[in-house]
């Protein structure tokens, strides 16, 4: 889990209005997940000398340059707290009964735009329709893939939130449904 002291320094960045990251730091890049800040580093671009995180997604090792001045555009932010992991199980747990009426592309477009928000509530949301239309019948191709990207950020997150391991996460996710 995150240390007393990132903590700490999270709470003072942002209540400066601005997000700000050292080395070291657990970060979520929407729709790639959870990842840590390797390094900070200076790139002259376009004649322009600009700083930029150099961050490493966990789950598949990909290293994402980030321009420090973006972050709030990008949707790099913190990791929820524990006790935003509440929140999160209520949003999986409320009843849809809407996504059925829709071509299953059209599904597919909004979910991949919920996604990209960053936001571990819409990633919830797209989850849990996708969980429980799943249950109804059969989902393509596309859908399952989602479903699985989605479950897989939120047990990234919501196990780094709680602290316990992803396995523990998954069975505590699907039980949610159970």
């Amino acid at each position: 889990m995150m240390g007393e002291k990132i903590k700490d320094r999270i709470q003072e960045s942002e209540s400066n209005g601005k997000k700000e990251f050292i080395k070291g730091d657990i970060a979520v890049y929407p729709a790639h997940g959870v990842g840590y800040i390797k390094s900070i580093e200076n790139k002259v671009i376009n004649g322009e000398n600009m700083s930029f995180y150099m961050m490493k997604i966990v789950e598949n090792g990909m290293v994402i340059m980030i321009p420090t001045s973006n972050v709030d555009s990008v949707g790099l932010r913190n990791v929820i707290s524990e006790e935003e992991v509440t929140q999160v199980y209520k949003v999986m747990q409320e009843k849809t009964h809407n996504g059925n009426k829709q071509t299953w592309n059209r599904r597919y477009r909004e979910y991949m735009d919920k996604i990209k928000t960053g936001s571990i509530y819409d990633v919830a949301e797209v989850f849990r329709d996708l969980f429980q239309l799943k249950l109804e019948k059969d989902l393509s191709f596309g859908e399952r893939k989602l479903l699985d990207t989605a479950q897989s950020l939120l047990v990234q997150e919501l196990s780094i939130a709680k602290d316990v391991d992803e396995d523990v996460m998954r069975t505590e996710i699907e039980q949610l449904f159970n």
